[in-house]
C-alpha cells in the first residue's frame, strides 16, 4: 500500500508523516490510538528524550511526535518499528501494530470487514459500480476519487487501504462461497481511464476462475428483474445467522430478522436467475475486454 508523501516540513529535513487522522466519532478506535500514544510517551520519557529529539532520530517533525502521543494521529507500522528501536522498547511498542491495524480504517469499513471475515456465504448484486471485493486498487482509488465533497489525500488512501484489506476474504481457508451479480453498465464504465478499466476487467476474469466465486452479468436488455431498486447484499454465517442490506428495502438499514432476510434472498434469487450464467458471464467479460 502506498501513502501520498505530502508531509509538512519542520526544518532539518524532518517531516510530518502523512498518516491518518483519528475519526472523532470512532470512540473505540480513538481509545486504542490514545493508549498507544501514551505508551510511546512513557517509553520516550524513560529513554530521556524530548519530543524534538525523538523526532530527529526518526526523521519526523516534533509536531508529529506530539500528535501521535496525544492520540490524534494513527502511526503507520514503520513508525512503530522505528520508535521501538529509538526508545529501546525491545519490541513492546512494535507489538502494538496489530492493535493499530484494527483501527486504521474507518469504523464502517472495519465493521463490514469483520462481517465478511466471518461469513461462509456472500451474495451481492451491484448496479452502478463493481462490488468492493472485485475492485483493483487503482480502480478503487479512481472510483473513490469521484466522491463529493472530494476526499483529502489522507482520507482517500485510508479508504483505499480499507477496501483492499477486505480482499483477504479470498485467502481464507476454508473459503467462503461468494456470488456476485453485476449490471452490464458497471463493466462498461471506464473508471480511471482505459488502461485501469482494462486491468479491472482482467482482474474480474481472474477472480471468476476461483472455484468458490461466481460472477454473473446482468445484461442491460433484461429489465424485468428484482434489482431495479439498487444494490442487495446478504452475508450468511456458520451459526445459521445472517445479515443483509438493500438500497430500496427497510430504509437501506442492515437487517437480520429472518422474515426480512427472506425478502432480500427472494430478490437476489430472482436476479441471479435472470442474469447470465457464470460461464456466459466470463465470455461476456472477455468480449467487453476485447472491445476496449
Amino acid at each position: 500500500m502506498s501513502v501520498v508523501e505530502d508531509g509538512t516540513e519542520h526544518g532539518n529535513d524532518a517531516v510530518d508523516e502523512p498518516g491518518w487522522e483519528v475519526d472523532p466519532d470512532d470512540e473505540s478506535g480513538a481509545a486504542v490510538v490514545a493508549a498507544v500514544g501514551r505508551q510511546i510517551k512513557i517509553w520516550r520519557e524513560a529513554a530521556g528524550l524530548r519530543a524534538a529529539e525523538l523526532g530527529s532520530l526518526l526523521g519526523y517533525g516534533e509536531d508529529l511526535i506530539y500528535k501521535v502521543e496525544g492520540g490524534s494521529r494513527i502511526p503507520r507500522p514503520e513508525f512503530m518499528d522505528a520508535v521501538d528501536v529509538a526508545v529501546g522498547a525491545g519490541g513492546k511498542l512494535a507489538a502494538m501494530k496489530p492493535d493499530l491495524a484494527e483501527v486504521r480504517y474507518p469504523k464502517k469499513i472495519r465493521d463490514l470487514a469483520k462481517l465478511e471475515a466471518k461469513a461462509v456465504e456472500l451474495a451481492a448484486y451491484g448496479s452502478h459500480n463493481l462490488h468492493g471485493l472485485l475492485q483493483t486498487e487503482e480502480y478503487a482509488r479512481a472510483l473513490l476519487g469521484t466522491r463529493r465533497p472530494i476526499l483529502t489525500p489522507d482520507e482517500l488512501e485510508r479508504a483505499v487501504a480499507g477496501r483492499m484489506a477486505r480482499h483477504s476474504i479470498f485467502d481464507r481457508s476454508p473459503a467462503p462461497q461468494l456470488g456476485f451479480v453485476q449490471e452490464e453498465a458497471s463493466l462498461r464504465r471506464p473508471i480511471g481511464g482505459r488502461a485501469i478499466w482494462r486491468r479491472q476487467l482482467e482482474n474480474l476474469l481472474r477472480i471468476g476462475e476461483l472455484p468458490f466465486v461466481d460472477i454473473q452479468v446482468m445484461p442491460t436488455s433484461r429489465w424485468d428483474h428484482a434489482g431495479t431498486g439498487g444494490r442487495i447484499q446478504v452475508l450468511k454465517f456458520a451459526d445459521g445467522s445472517a445479515v443483509g442490506r438493500a438500497d430500496d428495502e427497510f430504509a437501506g438499514r442492515p437487517i437480520s430478522h429472518p422474515k426480512q432476510l427472506r425478502i432480500l434472498e427472494l430478490g437476489f434469487g430472482n436476479i441471479r436467475a435472470r442474469a447470465l450464467t457464470p460461464e456466459e458471464s466470463q465470455a461476456f467479460i472477455v468480449q467487453v475486454l476485447g472491445e476496449t
